[in-house]
């Protein structure tokens, strides 16, 4: 809705274009683009052992938009001002959206198994072959079973 206000703007007062063209181009790609894309990952890849991320969707979320904010904010004004106060909104809207890259690849980190995981996890409970260095001394690999 922002990147639509933003180019309609400038069709309408066209002097605006420098100030405002970067922004309408961030809103699109990361304002709609890395947001869907970060929405559909949360919600369709795997949840191994059912794991919630309730804590991660929420700070992904509110750093993201908060960056957008500050950047629909502070880069026009900057733009057109040149003042400290707009260019610190405008830096500070770039460590908020790096946040929440950084949370989301964290989140995403914890549901990413190798097919070994995944086979292991389908065999019947006591058949898997556990690492060796989970295992006491004199154990044999097979889960709990003594050597």
């Amino acid at each position: 809705m922002l990147a639509g206000l933003a180019g309609a703007t400038m069709a309408v007062w066209p002097h605006l274009a420098g100030a405002l063209a970067p922004t309408h181009g961030h809103l699109g790609t990361v304002g709609f683009l890395l947001s869907m894309v970060m929405g559909v990952a949360y919600w369709m890849l795997p949840r191994p052992g059912g794991i919630r991320q309730a804590g991660y969707e929420a700070v992904t979320f509110l750093f993201l938009q908060g960056g957008m904010v500050a950047r629909v904010v502070g880069e026009p004004w900057w733009r057109l001002t040149g003042g400290a106060l707009p260019h610190a909104l405008f830096a500070a809207s770039g460590g908020l959206t790096f946040v929440a890259v950084v949370t989301f690849a964290l989140a995403m980190s914890r549901r990413v198994v190798t097919v070994e995981a995944l086979r292991a996890a389908a065999r019947p409970r006591g058949t898997r072959q556990r690492p060796p260095e989970h295992l006491a001394a004199g154990e044999s690999p097979r889960s709990g079973e003594a050597g």
